[in-house]
């Protein structure tokens, strides 16, 4: 035993003595710090980042934001740690042939502040899809990732586009379909 007040405490209590049939069992927990059953980290240069590109046509705005936002904090990825930035890049596609459900792209309200007394905005995702096609989106994966500046950080890891184009062909995106994923990704009318 350590003497009181160390720093290293490694503690054996026996528990029970139990007599199954002829055998006799002690259990003992093992209250030490053992390097083989922590948990591994990823450090900052070992973070390798792929990239994903995803065709929005007929997608449901919800749904397509929380598959891009788990791909873009990296939560797909077995080596996911939440205090840093290992996600991947997405490409997002076709964004103006996005939906919503039900009466949402009419009904639904998206509201900001301007800073000043009585400053508060309203507008909807009909009037913001003819100004800014791709910001919908964005601001769904916005609200869905983590607040400061790594959220910001991760935010710069989608690129949105109308079309079918997309200069980032040379990095080679793996294509996700979504309907194979779940149906219900994909609106069918």
């Amino acid at each position: 035993m350590p003497a009181i007040g160390s720093n290293r405490q490694v503690y054996f209590y026996q528990i029970k003595t139990i007599l199954q049939g002829k055998y006799k069992i002690d259990f003992a927990i093992n209250n030490s710090i053992n390097p083989r059953t922590m948990t591994k980290f990823t450090k900052k240069d070992q973070v390798t980042s792929s990239w994903y590109e995803i065709d929005a046509k007929n997608a449901v705005v919800g749904r397509l934001a929380t598959i891009i936002s788990n791909i873009i904090r990296g939560k797909n990825k077995t080596t996911y740690t939440p205090n840093m930035d290992d996600g991947d890049f997405v490409v997002v596609k076709n964004i103006e042939k996005a939906k919503f459900t039900g009466k949402k792209f009419q009904d639904k309200k998206y509201y900001r502040h301007t800073g000043y007394p009585g400053g508060i905005k309203v507008t909807t995702p009909e009037k913001l899809s003819e100004k800014k096609p791709g910001e919908t989106l964005k601001l769904a994966v916005k609200r869905m990732l983590p607040g400061g500046v790594l959220g910001r950080k991760q935010l710069t890891k989608l690129k949105i586009y109308s079309g079918n184009d997309h200069p980032h062909s040379a990095q080679n995106p793996k294509v996700i379909e979504l309907d194979k994923l779940n149906s219900k990704n994909i609106v069918r009318n």
